[in-house]
């Protein structure tokens, strides 16, 4: 009996001892100075969800503000919606850049990543209203002072990373048409998600789906199954589990040598949302995959779409500028974790070996892609 207690006591201590002893180890790494402009329209909460992961991986990778060598906080330093305390109040206001700023910030700074644009809409503040169809925005969109900081830090060489919906709703046609040419893309206008159930009477569906499905189909809505959902403006297609799909989850595939050069993992589960664009010139890095049977291939092709279309883009000239046509930065992810060196040998308390774990997203694609290009950015322009 005695033995066992010894045992049971020596693995806690080193339970214990091993997030100290990496804590330590996170704390005498070398710092990074560099300038991030950081630009999230879409918060809705305190939690910051749409922007916290990216804050995660400049923590933990120790890259700090040229200056003050202070690290980078993910309640405070971006650009965007803020929400005020008390909550219940729904007070918010708004931190954001002008045109005459537009000298100064390409020039103090060495990149610039906009995480989400959609903004903040009325169901989403103010909590208990109708959520069965899409409310007025409150806040968001990408605009000219937006786009014209993406054309400077272009023009000066600097980093630019762009995610998901910032050429789509609610950015106006004009908006999105000028970051379409300056990116060298076009976008199809469709737009998906994986959905665990559709089943409309699913708390967590939004019913305004199955409206636009009638709407558009003259179909009365009869899925119940997991399944995709693609949508545009106008219209809806859905692909379900069985009959459309043989695996019902969407996931990101990368070549040999893009996994190798990135430290990405070849194949790994998607279930957010994702655009369907054409990258045109761009170097496509990653491809989103979705696993068709005959049936869902035939609607696909009704549709003009493929089962498999970009997913990670780079500007084939500088390869300076990088769009991800998926949500990639919402990923809930503890933040204490940062600060621990090599936390990703602590798998056993991050992720499962479940090919369907959402949490694979982010120790296995998401973390290594925004380390290698940072990274590899720091060695270029502290090399100069």
């Amino acid at each position: 009996m005695k033995r066992i207690l010894l045992i049971v006591v020596v693995i806690l201590v080193v339970l214990l001892a091993l997030p100290f002893v990496k804590f330590i180890g996170w704390s005498f790494q070398q710092k990074k100075p560099m300038n991030v402009i950081l630009v999230d329209k879409t918060v809705p909460t305190l939690e910051r969800l749409n922007h916290k992961s990216f804050n995660w991986v400049l923590t933990n990778e120790r890259f700090v503000k040229k200056g003050s060598n202070s690290g980078y906080s993910y309640k405070k330093d971006y650009y965007g919606f803020i929400p005020t305390r008390p909550l219940r109040e729904f007070g918010w206001t708004k931190n954001e850049y002008r045109l005459t700023d537009l000298k100064e910030l390409p020039a103090g700074n060495d990149a610039v990543y906009f995480t989400d644009t959609y903004g903040v809409f009325s169901n989403d503040w103010y909590k208990g209203l109708n959520r069965s169809r899409r409310s007025r925005m409150i806040y968001g969109g990408l605009n000219n002072t937006d786009n014209l900081l993406i054309k400077e830090m272009k023009d000066n060489k600097k980093l630019v990373l762009l995610e998901y919906n910032v050429m789509d709703h609610p950015t106006t046609a004009y908006e999105s048409f000028r970051l379409q040419e300056r990116l060298g893309v076009s976008l199809s206008g469709w737009s998906g998600r994986y959905f665990s159930s559709l089943d409309s009477t699913d708390k967590e569906f939004p019913i305004w789906l199955t409206s636009m499905y009638r709407k558009s189909a003259k179909k009365p809505w009869h899925f119940s199954k997991a399944g995709i959902v693609l949508l545009t403006s106008r219209d809806v297609i859905v692909l379900e589990e069985g009959t459309h799909l043989s695996n019902p989850m969407p996931s990101i595939v990368t070549d040999e040598e893009n996994s190798s050069k990135y430290g990405l993992v070849s194949q790994v589960a998607f279930n957010k949302w994702f655009e369907i664009l054409d990258a045109r010139e761009n170097t496509v890095i990653s491809k989103f995959k979705i696993e068709t049977t005959a049936e869902g291939d035939t609607l696909l092709n009704q549709n003009n779409l493929s089962s498999s279309f970009p997913s990670v883009i780079k500007d084939p000239a500088e390869g300076l500028t990088y769009y991800f046509a998926g949500d990639f930065s919402n990923n809930d992810v503890p933040m204490w974790t940062a600060r621990l060196k090599n936390v990703s040998s602590m798998k056993l308390f991050l992720y499962s070996d479940k090919s369907d774990d959402a949490r694979r997203f982010f120790w296995l694609y998401y973390r290594p892609l925004i380390s290698s290009i940072f990274n590899e950015h720091y060695a270029v322009t502290s090399a100069k």
